[in-house]
């Protein structure tokens, strides 16, 4: 990473590795909190030079630290400052929607010294979107900044008439500053003394004032117990596998990070830096990720995309009644309609998706109370699905942009080049996508058991009827025997396309097909054509669209695999689980911080290393749960409180000897298991009440 980013709720700050934020930067750097930029500028000096970097570690997402160091400095041959004399140590963490950064400085020369340092300010309050260069508008202006002894205002009024500040305020008394946002204090440090200066920097948006910052350490505190609160509730893992458990040490660590509430309960936001906000799909599919772990994250995930669903039709946005969104943005071009993001619905799976992540949060939990809670949500859902997502009646899902700036392609292969024939030709909409029709059974047949165990048969019925011609028209229209695999998707002709791709194995999690073509699906995922040693690829190699460094044809997703993972677990394909599972530890030792990236590159194993794909979001919410998978597929475990079961059936990976895995919250309880090589599994804990069926 050649960033470095922290994040606490729905505040952001991306940095270069000097903890800086230079003007016209390549990443857009800046403070960001509802896609606007509240800091566009801040540069630290030494007596006006820029500090020689020592050290800057990315290694924790909520807290920086980043050591620097002056260089040589000498003016008509007298000596101001001797090289490498004052450390310079920058911290700084987000809490309660305010940035502080402390500025230490010690004097390490063997005599006293005098010096300044500067920070160097701006704000240009710019929305994000004209940031990455996606779009340019009507935008208001900057009305000047407001100066105090120990503090400064910038001020912008907006072209959606909301008023925005960005407010610095400081410890420090002995300052100079200017409005103009250049900071500077004299520093006088005996030998081995230290001084410092800690800033506080919140934006303000509309009406709101600036609020009286806590003290720097006891913000800190609040922020470290909020941590130790969500260590608390997650499950744990301890294992003899050093390199799996510092994937899962990370992964639980990111998704902290990514947790957001907007009144609804935490939720994954998608991805650090730029979709640091709701997301249907991979909101729901982190959440899915994450039940083996806390599943209250999929319960404020139902609630937050709930508050959001579809009401009427507007092509502008994608939007139809019942529908789950795709994304929302809260800058001033969302809030003058220059763009459709507020929010934006072009997303064929999130509904389905939405519906998978209840039944399963269901299985989990046995909360009955949310099924009351979001009732018209969840008979909206399904309406939507036959009348809006079945554009023409055929069983099928399918999508087509209606929106002059929407996304063409809206699956979770975005991209404009991610469905594609065998002859290389782009597939024109409308588009039915393989995963989003078994997506739409696994829905179907989980709230046909849940309106069963509330006496409502006839519905329960009717969705398992409908399942079941679902299942039977995919297998007429989607199976290539000349491959003996599923096509990608249908196009708008009706037409295969018939490209081998890693997206028919997400239909494994949804129990849709029969067992030889789950062999066929596995087998395939698992071939040299589409397993490179490190994973499985998006598309298969040799296929005409093929390209190891694209983003969606040929690369690997961790997120991808996981979703694989996950149906081959349920389905006993343990062998198969290994491999994947073992192959994606081995490509994360390839990169940083023991972190799974977003994607990389779909290269085979046998050129000596994973190669990483130039430009991925880290952390990202679905990479980071992959690990949680891993665990949850390793296991085999899959309760269902409706039934007051839960079904487990280990496979350790090669080289595991142990596995002990405390604290899953199943129904009102706990389960508390260790899986051994020798002795198989123990049962340490079981207060859910419920039966174990080990496979």
């Amino acid at each position: 990473m050649d960033y470095r980013v922290i994040k606490e709720n729905d505040v952001f700050l991306l940095t270069d590795t000097n903890g800086n934020i230079t003007e016209n930067h390549p990443y857009g750097l800046g403070l960001y909190t509802k896609d606007t930029r509240f800091l566009s500028k801040l540069d630290l000096k030494i007596n006006g030079e820029e500090p020689i970097l020592l050290s800057s570690d990315a290694a924790e997402n909520y807290m920086a630290k980043i050591l620097l160091t002056n260089p040589h400095m000498e003016k008509d041959g007298k000596l101001i400052l001797w090289r490498e004399s004052v450390e310079m140590e920058r911290t700084r963490f987000i809490y309660d929607d305010v940035l502080y950064e402390k500025i230490k400085v010690k004097n390490y020369y063997p005599k006293p010294v005098k010096f300044q340092i500067s920070l160097h300010l701006d704000v240009d309050f710019t929305d994000m979107f004209i940031v990455r260069g996606f779009q340019t508008g009507d935008i208001g202006k900057r009305t000047g900044q407001t100066v105090a002894t120990q503090s400064l205002t910038f001020h912008y009024e907006g072209a959606d008439k909301l008023h925005r500040a960005t407010v610095v305020n400081w410890d420090k008394n002995e300052t100079n500053l200017d409005e103009t946002g250049n900071i500077y204090f004299d520093i006088q440090l005996d030998h081995l003394a230290d001084d410092s200066v800690t800033f506080m920097i919140q934006p303000i948006i509309g009406v709101e004032k600036a609020k009286n910052p806590l003290h720097p350490e006891q913000a800190l505190k609040k922020l470290q117990h909020s941590y130790v609160v969500w260590e608390d509730q997650i499950t744990k893992v301890k294992t003899d596998f050093p390199s799996l458990q510092r994937l899962v040490d990370r992964g639980i660590a990111d998704l902290r990070v990514l947790l957001t509430d907007l009144g609804f309960g935490k939720f994954p936001v998608a991805g650090l830096p730029w979709f640091g906000v709701p997301f249907g799909r991979d909101s729901i599919i982190a959440a899915i990720q994450m039940l083996a772990f806390n599943p209250e994250v999929a319960k404020g995930t139902l609630l937050t995309m709930a508050s959001q669903q579809g009401t009427k039709v507007d092509p502008w946005r994608d939007e139809q009644p019942g529908k789950i969104m795709h994304e929302i943005r809260y800058g001033e071009l969302a809030n003058t309609n220059q763009i459709p993001f507020t929010p934006y619905y072009g997303t064929i799976d999130a509904t389905p998706l939405f519906l998978v992540l209840l039944t399963e949060y269901v299985r989990w939990t046995g909360d009955m109370e949310i099924v009351t809670t979001l009732k018209q949500n969840i008979d909206d859902a399904l309406t939507w699905i036959d009348q809006y997502g079945d554009r023409d009646g055929d069983l099928f899902v399918e999508y087509h942009q209606e929106s002059s700036k929407g996304i063409a392609n809206q699956g979770w292969k975005d991209s404009g080049d991610s469905v594609v024939h065998r002859n290389g030709d782009y597939a024109k909409t409308p588009i039915a996508l393989s995963e989003v029709q078994g997506y739409v059974y696994q829905a179907k047949m989980g709230m046909a058991e849940i309106f069963e165990s509330i006496d409502d048969k006839e519905k329960a019925t009717s969705l398992r009827n409908q399942a079941e011609k679902l299942k039977k028209k995919f297998d007429q229209e989607f199976w290539m025997d000349d491959v003996n695999y599923y096509a990608i998707a249908l196009d708008e002709n009706k037409q295969q396309v018939g490209t081998i791709t890693s997206n028919p194995g997400h239909v494994l999690f949804s129990k849709m097909l029969s067992e030889d073509r789950v062999n066929a699906v596995v087998n395939m995922l698992v071939s040299p054509k589409m397993f490179s040693g490190y994973g499985i690829r998006t598309m298969g190699a040799d296929e005409a669209g093929y390209n190891p460094m694209s983003y969606h044809d040929g690369s690997i997703w961790p997120h991808d695999n996981s979703m694989a993972l996950l149906g081959m677990s349920k389905l006993g394909k343990n062998k198969e689980v290994n491999i994947v599972t073992e192959g994606l530890i081995a490509a994360s030792e390839h990169f940083e911080y023991d972190r799974l990236p977003e994607l990389f590159c779909g290269y085979d194993k046998s050129i000596g290393k994973a190669v990483k794909y130039p430009v991925a979001c880290s952390p990202q919410a679905w990479a980071a749960g992959t690990p949680l998978v891993f665990i949850q597929s390793i296991l085999g475990l899959f309760p269902n409180s409706l039934k007051r079961k839960i079904n487990l059936s280990p496979k350790l990976l090669n080289g595991m000897n142990e596995l002990q895995v405390g604290r899953i919250a199943i129904g009102n309880g706990h389960l508390s298991l260790r899986v051994t090589r020798e002795a198989g599994v123990e049962i340490l804990e079981n207060t859910t009440g419920f039966e174990v069926i080990q496979a």
